[in-house]
């Protein structure tokens, strides 16, 4: 595994502008830029105070309750109090307090990750000079050193660091390894690469820490075909998305195409859908990324698990109350199930991955709106924890966002949004994707409190070494790069 940790200058909160490769990186605003500035400032003078360099400083506890102080400061002098990370000030200089602000307590079962086969046959056909391969060679994290040749920065985003970032700078526990959109020829992880990755893992005296999905665009020839073998690897859910196709032709989960997806995964036995809502793709499918199609599909299947990937939020476009007018974003999730009469804590569930990130910590009025219109609409038990990591590096400054994220009261009290209270935090973290995954908690908890990456983890700790780098494109260009990967 790479050392990276020379690099005092990162901040363990990261605000910059890195997207998932699924949408253009959005440029900090103002206040987000006066956040990085004020945690700056604040870490130089802590440190000093604690009699710490700075990277001593930035990779304890302290340090990350100093970003989030830092954001709650500059959302605060801009009149956004809506939504706050629930944190003392004593936080950013005393360790005990940090610990208990943003310590380990839960279970985190983190249902969205992703990772790059660094020698899959996928680069044999690679367009020259562009496509997945020579765009992540621009990407941060692939600057690590390790590897040689044309293709050597891809060991940068290989499994081994895909292990490290997730389970030893992180308190993840069990995460789910999904796809990204692209035609079969392009995959850059395929389902045999995958379970692969998960055999490292599991090997580690069988923890079942990753979980697999299988991904079917059933518009796409070939894909329904291929359920059948897809299942013999074990998988535990199907990953679609409806705006991706042919010819940037999306579906319908209710155009007959999906509904036969739906059926055979049924017939498999596997009975975990996750549909890729949200931050379109393409301007010719748009409508295909909104989720109207959700509350007809879920009704008429009510035996199936519908898991909505980014809970519909669109880049950009801010969340507030519910409004039935709304054509995307969550409210179009919202108006989909209650038009269709699907009741709270049922059959579909509202999955963060990338819309945390982005508007909890960027964004966190809007994240009050978009979590509390979750809460109340999809339910307190079917909101479901996802970071879309690797492309944001290492998921703890995620988790410890969340750890202390508070609506405000007069949003709850005026639009009925629940507190998040530490009983709803341990829900989102694991316990709610348990259901839909049927995984017994104290069987996990048994494994995974005595295999061989617990220990290692524990040596890990004493002398941690957590890089903050991120691995999505932070440029328009970088995105474009990834973008041409063979969609």
């Amino acid at each position: 595994m790479s050392d990276m940790s020379k690099d005092d200058s990162r901040l363990p909160i990261k605000l910059d502008s890195t997207s998932n490769g699924e949408f253009a990186p959005r440029p900090l605003d103002a206040i987000s830029r006066r956040a990085n500035a004020l945690a700056r400032d604040a870490a130089d003078t802590h440190a000093r105070r604690l009699g710490l360099s700075r990277r001593q400083f930035l990779v304890s506890g302290c340090g990350a309750a100093t970003g989030l102080l830092a954001i709650n400061a500059a959302h605060a002098a801009a009149g956004r109090p809506g939504g706050f990370f629930e944190i003392s000030a004593e936080a950013a200089t005393d360790a005990d307090a940090a610990a208990e602000a943003i310590g380990k307590r839960e279970f985190i079962f983190d249902v969205q990750g992703h990772y790059v086969n660094p020698e899959g046959a996928w680069l044999g056909r690679t367009p020259k000079g562009g496509g997945m391969a020579r765009a992540l060679a621009g990407m941060p994290k692939a600057g690590c050193g390790l590897g040689s040749g044309e293709y050597g920065h891809l060991q940068c985003l290989g499994p081994e660091e895909f292990i490290k970032d997730v389970f030893m700078d992180s308190d993840t526990d069990v995460m789910v390894l999904s796809f990204v959109p692209s035609s079969r020829e392009l995959e850059p992880l395929t389902i045999e690469e995958a379970a692969a990755t998960r055999d490292i893992v599991d090997k580690m005296e069988g923890s079942h820490r990753l979980l697999l999905h299988a991904k079917v665009q059933p518009n796409q020839a070939g894909d329904l075909d291929d359920m059948e073998r897809l299942a013999g690897f074990g998988i535990s859910a199907w990953k679609t998305y409806t705006q991706w196709g042919p010819e940037a032709r999306g579906f319908w989960m209710t155009d007959e195409v999906g509904i036969e997806f739906v059926e055979r995964a049924r017939q498999l036995g596997v009975r975990n859908i996750c549909i890729h809502k949200g931050i379109p793709l393409r301007a010719e499918s748009y409508e295909h990324s909104t989720c109207r199609d959700i509350g007809p599909i879920a009704k008429r299947f009510p035996d199936v698990n519908f898991l909505i990937y980014h809970s519909g939020w669109v880049p950009g476009a801010a969340e507030g109350p519910y409004d039935p007018a709304r054509a995307d974003g969550v409210d179009a999730l919202v108006t989909s199930l209650l038009e269709a009469g699907v009741a709270p804590n049922s059959n579909v569930y509202a999955e963060l991955g990338s819309t945390w990130r982005f508007v909890g910590l960027r964004e966190p009025d809007s994240a009050a709106h978009l979590l509390g219109k979750l809460f109340r609409y999809v339910g307190e038990d079917n909101v479901l924890w996802g970071t879309d990591s690797i492309w944001y590096g290492s998921p703890q400054d995620q988790i410890q966002a969340f750890r202390t994220f508070q609506i405000a009261e007069e949003l709850r009290e005026r639009h009925g949004y629940p507190e998040i209270t530490a009983a709803l935090r341990r829900k989102v973290f694991g316990l709610n994707a348990l259901k839909p995954y049927a995984l017994p908690l104290e069987l996990l908890q048994d494994k995974l409190g005595s295999d061989a990456l617990t220990a290692q983890r524990a040596s890990y700790l004493e002398n941690p070494a957590p890089s903050f780098r991120t691995y999505g494109p932070k440029t328009r260009r970088e995105f474009l790069h990834l973008q041409g990967m063979g969609g």
